[in-house]
């Protein structure tokens, strides 16, 4: 599965009940615990309810038996068959995949198996028929119509009747008819009565507890004679028809027949444990585990357990719409270790976006930004590697490995920029004789000119903070939520309209001040006026928004919203106030050295070997100092921008993380005093 680089979604989860005897509880524990894949939720008595799910795939296997004893019932010709492979190494497979594998057999020959069915049913039919209808021979001349009729006033019909019944019921029968005609078959009587309409209901009951039938004729304009002569020749197509459907299902078999039969075994052995279970969950003897696997993994868990306990029921089945799974995130080995940066301020709802992806570009970018040194950078990266171990955990600690990891990759990007706008230590470089060291003339422009990195820093804030808006709006379609698709729509027309509204109140032209840094062409004027439109419609939009989420409270939130944007962009220039801080306190550092050498009283080798240890001291403390201030504040306000002016737009958080059930194979343990 491909994981997306933008958002990402909680891993797909399933919900496993694990059924056991209270013997097999420990072996079944250890199976899980081996396995490490299921977060336990509960393990109690087994109920009446979860017994009720024993007894349905209990009847769900003897059905599907029947079906597999029903087709191997088709093959002619005794034969012994070996199945295609080990009956245990199927039985280790998740249940419903059995189950499945059973039912698209019993669709592939269903078609075969109806035609069958109707047939065989249509030649018992016929021959009943044509065996009682032959006792009437006297009425040949009779269409089958008369035989079977029922009008206002008068009525006929053909019983078949066990004949030492009827020999001692003949009179009261009498009494209900007309005239009949009686002859026997075998050991039973056919009857054949006319009688009024109004005896009829009467008569029906008298034979229906004497033990006997009503014969269902065929309907058919026809005489009766003519019937017996045609069917005895409809019975021999019949007949071969059959014969001809049950070769071709015979082939059929025959092709799948060591896989029928290995899946009979299967199926069989699952009745018996099943029947175990029942027994045993009578007596109480039954207990139940349920948690949570990834869909991943749901394959092993079913396999080990299978194979490690004897008699053990296993459900699987997809959360329920109320029901709210432990939460697993599934990113790229990059972006994992941003995971941290996320459960910082809260885990994701199972339902709900993971936003690690972009929070892992923005932290690193924000971060990279303020920092923006080599020297810095690879300061960053040490500080990570020896003292975030020291100072908040083991160095095998996992969520310490995720935050040095976290640090690595800013402590990279902060190098990278370095390298292209040229600052190492500020601008040590030119203690030896070095003017400029920028790959990127633009990048260091952008990076050390205080007004270009403010505006950058104020341009990155507008996208960002318009990505978050965005989703927001996203987020509002897909939950109807229709006052905050309206009061989004009403914020993106506010921004365009932002254009006026500078203009208008402050005689600020924006276009004035981008097009010096980004050398943008001039406005047009009709541009102004669809800005001021925009303007208004977007305040509506916010205001009629705001009454739609908040009712009457929306008469003060909708200006919340408006000095919101406003609020949260400006935000934004703490990359430029940190960074430009970051490079201006690390020139001063580079300046002090030099100053403070010079209170170095006399001459001679010895003051300039005070004088260059003074530069060095100072040098290494100050930047030492700036590192630590620059590592500190890069990380806070990152996370404060990727928090406050971002995540609060359109996450929510509050889920639970996904704690399986795990042994640690190598455990390791700090001990000692120091410890």
């Amino acid at each position: 599965m491909t994981k997306p680089v933008f958002l990402n979604s909680p891993e797909p989860m399933c919900k496993v009940r694990v059924i056991t005897l209270k013997d097999y509880v420990e072996p079944t524990v250890k199976s899980l615990h081996k396995t490490g894949a299921l977060h336990v939720e509960e393990a109690k008595e087994l109920t009446p309810v979860d017994r009720a799910v024993i007894e349905d795939q209990h009847k769900e296997v003897n059905d599907l038996l029947t079906f597999v004893d029903r087709v191997l019932g088709y093959i002619t010709e005794k034969q012994q068959v070996s199945p295609e492979e080990d009956a245990e190494v199927v039985y280790t497979r998740p249940f419903r995949e059995i189950i499945r594998e059973v039912s698209s057999l019993r669709t592939e020959f269903a078609g075969l198996q109806d035609k069958i069915t109707k047939i065989e049913s249509d030649v018992d039919e016929l021959g009943e028929q044509k065996k009682y209808l032959s006792a009437l021979s006297e009425h040949r001349t009779l269409r089958l119509s008369d035989l079977m009729f029922s009008g206002d006033y008068l009525f006929s019909q053909v019983f078949v009747l066990p004949t030492e019944t009827y020999d001692t019921m003949r009179g009261r029968l009498d009494e209900y008819t007309f005239g009949s005609t009686a002859n026997a078959v075998a050991e039973e009587t056919v009857l054949y009565v006319i009688g009024k309409t109004e005896n009829k209901e009467v008569l029906e009951s008298l034979v229906t507890a004497a033990g006997g039938r009503s014969l269902a004729v065929p309907v058919a304009e026809m005489a009766l004679g003519e019937f017996l002569e045609k069917g005895e020749d409809r019975l021999r197509q019949l007949e071969g028809k059959s014969v001809e459907l049950r070769g071709e299902l015979e082939g059929k078999v025959k092709d799948n027949l060591a896989r029928i039969v290995l899946l009979r075994a299967v199926l069989w052995g699952e009745r018996q444990r099943l029947r175990v279970l029942l027994k045993a969950s009578e007596a109480k003897y039954i207990t139940l585990i349920e948690g949570w696997v990834p869909e991943t993994s749901t394959d092993y868990v079913t396999a080990d357990l299978k194979t490690s306990v004897d008699y053990a029921f296993i459900e699987t089945g997809e959360p329920e719409s109320m029901e709210e799974p432990p939460t697993k995130l599934r990113n790229f080995n990059a972006l994992k270790p941003f995971q941290v940066v996320v459960n910082l301020f809260a885990t994701p709802k199972y339902k709900e976006w993971d936003p690690t992806p972009i929070i892992a570009y923005s932290f690193a970018t924000f971060f990279g930004l303020m920092l923006a040194d080599v020297v810095y950078g690879i300061g960053a990266i040490m500080v990570a590697k020896f003292m975030i171990p020291r100072f908040l955990g083991s160095r095998t600690d996992e969520s310490v490995k995720l935050l040095q990891r976290v640090i690595y990759t800013c402590g990279g990007v902060g190098l990278t920029l370095g390298l292209l706008s040229g600052s190492y230590l500020g601008d040590v470089y030119t203690f030896f004789g070095f003017e400029n060291m920028g790959l990127v003339a633009t990048v260091q422009r952008g990076l050390q000119d205080p007004l270009t990195f403010v505006v950058l820093s104020l341009f990155i804030g507008v996208i960002h903070v318009n990505i978050g808006h965005t989703l927001a709006l996203i987020k509002g379609v897909k939950e109807k939520n229709t006052g905050a698709v309206i009061n989004k729509i009403g914020l993106f027309l506010i921004e365009f309209g932002s254009l006026f509204i500078f203009k208008w109140m402050m005689n600020i032209d924006l276009q004035s001040v981008l097009g010096v840094i980004m050398n943008l062409p001039p406005f047009p004027p009709v541009m102004y006026t669809a800005a001021m439109y925009c303007a208004l419609a977007g305040l509506g939009l916010i205001v009629a928004g705001n009454f739609k989420m908040s009712g009457g409270l929306a008469a003060i939130t909708w200006l919340f919203d408006l000095t919101g944007i406003l609020g949260d962009v400006m935000s934004y220039a703490r990359i430029a106030g940190v960074g430009l801080a970051t490079y201006y306190l690390a020139s001063v550092f580079n300046v002090l050295g030099p100053i403070f050498a010079d209170f170095i009283p006399g001459g001679g080798t010895a003051a300039a070997i005070g004088s260059g240890i003074v530069i060095v001291i100072i040098l290494i403390i100050g930047h030492m100092v700036n590192l630590l201030l620059g590592v500190l504040t890069g990380f806070i306000h990152s996370l404060r921008l990727c928090f406050v002016e971002f995540l609060f737009k359109f996450y929510e958080g509050g889920g639970r993380g996904y704690n399986p059930f795990k042994l640690i194979k190598r455990p390791t343990l700090v001990v000692g005093v120091k410890s």
